[in-house]
């Protein structure tokens, strides 16, 4: 019989999170270092990179942090090879990059397009980092966990991969009127079939392919906004970021030995209404 505490322990373990040194990112990170995992930092910047695994270090772990940048092949192609330098594998991969500019950032450009003025580069753009990204990732890391006969893939999704958004709650965020980008939906959908296509592909393997999918989760939002998103969910408010570390470590360990192929969704009850 395997002890409950085993089942989540990831001692020796190597996990790659991408857009490791983001909000949830960091999250991620955390909560594989607090597990037993050593963590590849994989971001669009070194130093920041670097600082967030020098962090993660100074808490206890193992971690190095790489540059990244999803879209590029060459790229994800180096990610890889400063991963197995130091590390004898890769059995987690966490896809957690993604373009999702923030309504309380200063750039706000993509926010104030309707969809029937949304420039056709920014859709363009956006699907390369949030969907191609991803595809290049899971496909060069699944050859590894191949030769190594397991692993797990879990890719960030949304609940605006599963419903549209609810676009009357950015109405309180002021003027021009502010908008959800359609490419965030759009991509995030796309997360879904990548997720199931990898998922069966590898059948009779033991590399797992799941989505994990927050709901809103609170950072600086404007006050208004909060309220009105607490109202939609069950629960009455927007996800604290640590509530989405013991979904990554269930679905990274052999706690979910048995999972394949779904969407485990942490939102508060938001797509239970």
């Amino acid at each position: 019989m395997t002890g409950i505490q085993e089942l989540f322990d990831l001692t020796g373990r190597t996990a790659i999170v991408t857009g490791g040194a983001g909000f949830l990112g960091q999250q991620f990170s955390e909560a594989l270092i607090e597990s037993g995992a050593n963590v590849v930092v994989a971001d669009i910047n070194q130093r920041i990179a670097s600082e967030s695994a020098e962090m993660l270090k100074r808490n206890g772990g193992e971690a190095i942090g790489v540059a990244l940048d999803v879209t590029e092949p060459s790229s994800v192609k180096q990610l890889i090879v400063s991963t197995l330098e130091k590390y004898s594998g890769i059995d987690i991969l966490v896809n957690s990059a993604a373009l999702d500019p923030k309504f309380e950032s200063d750039s706000k450009t993509s926010h104030v397009t309707s969809f029937e003025e949304f420039p056709l580069q920014s859709w363009k753009e956006a699907l390369d980092v949030n969907l191609t990204g991803m595809f290049l990732t899971c496909q060069a890391v699944a050859k590894v966990m191949k030769e190594g006969g397991k692993g797990s893939i879990i890719n960030l999704c949304s609940t605006y991969g599963i419903s549209g958004p609810d676009q009357r709650l950015y109405e309180s965020l002021g003027e021009p009127r502010l908008y959800k980008p359609v490419y965030y939906t759009v991509s995030k959908a796309g997360v879904l079939g990548l997720t199931k296509y990898i998922a069966t592909y590898y059948e009779g393997t033991e590399i797992r392919c799941n989505a994990l999918t927050p709901g809103g989760v609170e950072r600086d939002h404007d006050p208004a906004f909060k309220e009105a998103y607490g109202k939609r969910t069950v629960l009455g408010r927007m996800a604290y970021p640590h509530e989405m570390k013991g979904a990554v470590v269930f679905l990274a360990s052999e706690a979910s030995s048995y999972v394949t192929g779904t969407n485990l969704v942490v939102d508060g009850g938001w797509t239970a209404w």
